[in-house]
């Protein structure tokens, strides 16, 4: 029976709103008889018990209920039920059928669940459902919920946050070029076929003709008509677009697997084109994996975290491609927290990928996340002649002057946008009596000297005078702490592989990973203050 504090058990007050009754209350589902049994078979310091005591899982219910529609369908399967069946495959690596196997037989997992020995279980297709309603968005406020409670408790800080990625790969078989172009093409054909069955007929036996035709081509010359073959399917697919068809990638339901397979093949085409394009599409069935180096080339997804290097909590997930600019991203982590917390944190540490003069002077500007920022800094490459600065700009940075007094306007942006590239006369310096310390190949140089003045020296020169402080190699110390909960997220519960196609969905398993340690964490620092599942629980100097 329900409880009678429920309000969908007690029936609605008179302020209440007749539509909560359709929503599912977290029931007692558990006769005196399954307290017995479960009383009797599961130790009460088994790690699920703990979980149970420690958090809060129907503080959840609010959030997961603001997904669903309260007026129309069936009432639907408990939310919590499903959340905790979610931490579950995540804790023990199990698939959605699995987690229900387990859930009938595993008393552990009932007793978590609140399910009687008679209750019913849902179906494992359920939980596909479950996530695709909840989206990346409400895992996101479940996660940074689960934060929120460790916070109360006095764990989360906001003295140091420590960023760290790792890569992700992708649940695909990662096709040839020549695969590749095929399987757009029958897909494009595919999707085509609803609005003209005898054209996508006689194109696919042209197919079959150009396969028999070129079949004993070299690969490359096979892929040049397999490309020329898609460029043609394209061109009459996009006449089928229905008259007055808004554009590309932006149609009624009717006409979006259409649209999706267009573009697509539009995309293949592109990165034929370009064949230095860095952004090339891998693969049809996961059109967000790219291919990425971290240590090694892989294709896929990037995981990127932030955690409290006090608590060793994750406070931050974010899931990119595998070409992302994992340093950029840190800005994204930063603010997802504050944004959800309204905490104001104050220094961050990340690896050598965080030594760009624009990201270290956009975290450090005041106006803006106003970050002490800790990372190791690499000395430029030594250059022959006088550095850069030696050289000095007036105020307007137009004009030039060289340490023998010689001045030049001549200047453009460099290749990288990040700083301008000035360049003197070789009449300037073919007599000057420092030319000999200026170049460095004075004897063959014949033009002039050139010099880039990067935008964000100033920010560059302040990283690499910390970085001979005692206060860096203080924070550096602590930076280990992310590469081991990556790890631990990797080794235990499958980080490295994902289980799910495209950005958002892999989105999904990094929080419900990140739930998973942050969990774990709290239990332990729970058990370090003599296990305690309220109040205030000190973290410092925890490692575990």
């Amino acid at each position: 029976m329900p409880r009678p504090e429920d309000p969908i058990a007690s029936g609605p007050g008179p302020n209440q709103d007749r539509t909560l009754l359709r929503v599912p209350a977290q029931p007692d589902r558990l006769s005196s008889w399954d307290r017995q049994i479960f009383d009797a078979i599961v130790p009460q310091d088994h790690f699920l018990c703990q979980v149970k005591r420690g958090v809060d899982f129907d503080r959840f219910r609010a959030i997961l209920l603001a997904a669903y529609d309260l007026t129309e369908g069936r009432p639907p399967f408990d939310p919590v039920l499903l959340l905790k069946m979610e931490f579950l495959q995540f804790f023990y690596g199990l698939s959605d059928r699995e987690v229900i196997q387990q859930s009938q037989v595993n008393m552990a997992f009932r007793f978590f669940l609140d399910l009687g020995l008679g209750s019913p279980l849902p179906d494992p297709s359920l939980l596909t459902y479950f996530r695709q309603r909840l989206g990346s968005e409400v895992h996101q406020q479940i996660f940074q919920d689960l934060v929120s409670q460790a916070r109360q408790r006095g764990l989360v800080k906001d003295r140091l946050r420590l960023k760290d990625a790792t890569h992700v790969l992708a649940n695909i078989a990662v096709p040839s070029t020549l695969a590749l172009v095929a399987q757009a093409r029958d897909q494009l054909l595919e999707a085509a076929r609803p609005y003209t069955p005898e054209r996508v007929a006689q194109e696919e036996a042209e197919v079959q003709r150009l396969h028999r035709a070129t079949a004993d081509l070299p690969e490359a010359k096979r892929l040049v008509h397999r490309v020329a073959q898609l460029r043609t399917i394209v061109a009459w697919v996009e006449a089928l677009l229905p008259a007055g068809e808004p554009a590309l990638g932006q149609g009624g339901l009717e006409s979006k697997p259409l649209q999706k397979a267009l573009e697509l093949a539009h995309k293949i085409l592109r990165d034929r084109d370009d064949p230095k394009a860095k952004d090339k599409l891998i693969s049809v069935q996961d059109p967000e994996a790219r291919k990425g180096w971290h240590h090694q080339w892989f294709t896929g997804y990037m995981l990127d975290v932030a955690m409290d290097a006090d608590s060793e909590f994750v406070t931050a997930v974010n899931v990119l491609p595998a070409n992302g600019d994992e340093a950029a991203d840190t800005t994204e982590l930063i603010q997802q927290e504050e944004q959800a917390q309204g905490n104001d944190i104050e220094t961050l540490s990340i690896d050598a990928a965080g030594f760009r003069g624009e990201l270290i002077e956009m975290w450090s500007d005041p106006e803006g996340l106003d970050l002490e920022v800790i990372v190791p800094a690499t000395e430029p490459a030594p250059a022959g002649g006088f550095p850069p600065e030696a050289f000095t700009r007036d105020a307007d940075h137009e004009e030039l002057t060289c340490p023998a007094g010689q001045t030049t306007r001549q200047r453009a942006r460099n290749s990288k946008d990040t700083g301008w590239k000035y360049w003197f006369r070789a009449s300037q310096c073919g007599g000057c009596a420092l030319r000999g310390q200026c170049l460095e190949k004075p004897e063959t140089t014949t033009g002039g000297r050139t010099v880039i003045k990067n935008d964000y020296d100033a920010a560059y020169r302040a990283a690499r005078e910390k970085a001979k402080t005692p206060r860096y190699q203080e924070v550096r110390k602590q930076h280990p702490r992310v590469e081991r909960k990556l790890a631990e997220m990797v080794r235990r519960h499958g980080a490295r592989q994902a289980r799910y196609r495209g950005r958002a969905k892999n989105l999904i398993q990094g929080l419900l990973i990140g739930l998973v340690v942050n969990v774990k964490r709290l239990m332990k620092l729970i058990a370090a203050a003599g296990g305690s599942s309220e109040g205030t629980v000190r973290a410092e100097g925890m490692g575990v």
